[in-house]
């Protein structure tokens, strides 16, 4: 089986979609952003994604929309959530969904570091 060591960052935020895979990618990391849940599930990236930052609100598939299709097909990606806006019972339910962490913006660099490469570890264990 392929290892899957590509961060995919899904959020319709363009800001957060150019500025993350710089940052990530300064600490050695692989990333490619997606504007919509829709395209990232349509893409070739798909397979090769161990880790998935996710932001919860978007137009169209939402996050904890994305994390019940990505189930339905049987796909198993941490995801680490990402969000500005959000009641206090969203991240706790989302992680008894399986998400590796919830974020809440503005996040640090560090924090959100920690949390991919926790993804990315849990990723190969599961592999």
């Amino acid at each position: 089986m392929t290892e899957r060591n590509l961060v995919s960052i899904v959020d319709d935020d363009e800001y957060v979609r150019e500025a993350l895979p710089d940052l990530l990618r300064s600490f050695g990391l692989e990333a490619e952003p997606f504007c919509s849940a829709t395209e990232f599930l349509a893409s070739a990236s798909l397979d090769r994604t161990g880790c998935l930052v996710l932001d919860v609100n978007m137009p169209g598939m939402t996050g904890p929309e994305l994390q019940r299709e990505l189930a339905r097909r049987c796909r198993e990606i941490p995801i680490v959530f990402v969000t500005a806006n959000a009641d206090e019972d969203l991240g706790p339910k989302l992680m008894r969904r399986g998400a590796s962490a919830f974020l809440k913006k503005p996040f640090s660099e560090a924090v959100l570091i920690g949390a991919v490469n926790d993804a990315l570890a849990s990723d190969r264990n599961m592999l």
